[in-house]
């Protein structure tokens, strides 16, 4: 039974990481297109306001809700909890507050509020990558050193996406000129 829920519950991290990557990508398209010409702004507005409804109502709450579900549900089977577990847990509320966090965002889209650039977004985006890193590292190395080299590989990860959004920005200002 244990490996059945364990399963269900990776298909259902997979998918809600899924949603959160491609939630934040809609809402930097819907940041720039405010930026068009009526009527394509409005077009394109509209567009992704579908699309991020059918995404955040149809497959990433339901894949945060059933992670919910599965997690602890495998946890009760397993049967114990580690210190790298914990140290997981962790990571994971905070994976959940930032699916929180998004959903506050996308709220205001849906009302046509626009509170942050399509580059602050884009860093937004990169906070799900580096709670993905951190959780997987995590569940498959499992031992504290490997944790401590893990973090610190973490950091140089986050510092070298941020260089990486501050790279792209300035060859898309180029070819904007």
């Amino acid at each position: 039974m244990y490996f059945y829920i364990k399963a269900l519950h990776i298909i259902f991290i997979v998918t809600w990481f899924a949603g959160l990557f491609y939630m934040v990508r809609l809402f930097v398209y819907y940041t720039e297109a405010q930026d068009a010409e009526e009527p394509r702004k409005s077009i394109l507005q509209d567009q992704f306001r579908i699309m991020m409804k059918r995404l955040w109502l149809g497959i990433t709450w339901p894949s945060a809700i059933l992670t919910l579900i599965f997690g602890p549900w495998m946890l009760i089977l397993y049967g114990s909890v580690p210190l790298w577990l914990w140290i997981k847990l962790a990571f994971v509320l905070g994976l959940y507050i930032y699916h929180f966090l998004l959903h506050d965002i996308y709220k205001g889209l849906m009302k046509g509020n626009i509170r942050y650039t399509s580059t602050q977004l884009r860093i937004w985006n990169e906070v799900a990558t580096l709670l993905l890193v951190a959780i997987v590292f995590l569940v498959v190395l499992k031992s504290l050193l490997s944790m401590v080299w893990a973090i610190i590989g973490l950091i140089i990860f986050a510092v070298v996406l941020l260089i990486a959004i501050k790279v792209y920005k300035s060859i898309r200002e180029k070819k904007s000129r």
